[in-house]
């Protein structure tokens, strides 16, 4: 009975610790993204081009150097 009781207690608490680790990722990531489309928007677009498209022109370019 007790050895069941520390197994469920350590399984609530490493979903606990997962999902927070994952709340915390998901805002760097979404924090990162906004910032990297923002310099892309500001210093890497040609004209009339949307960042999607000069993402991709970058990673193509970048490929060719390579």
């Amino acid at each position: 009975m007790a050895k069941s009781k520390l197994v469920e207690t350590n399984e609530k608490i490493a979903k606990k610790v997962v999902d927070t680790y994952q709340k915390i990722e998901d805002t760097v990531v979404g924090g990162y993204t906004k910032i990297e489309d923002a310099f892309v928007d500001r210093y890497l677009t040609k004209e009339g081009e949307s960042v999607e498209e000069a993402k991709a022109r970058l990673k193509r370019e970048q490929n060719a150097r390579q």
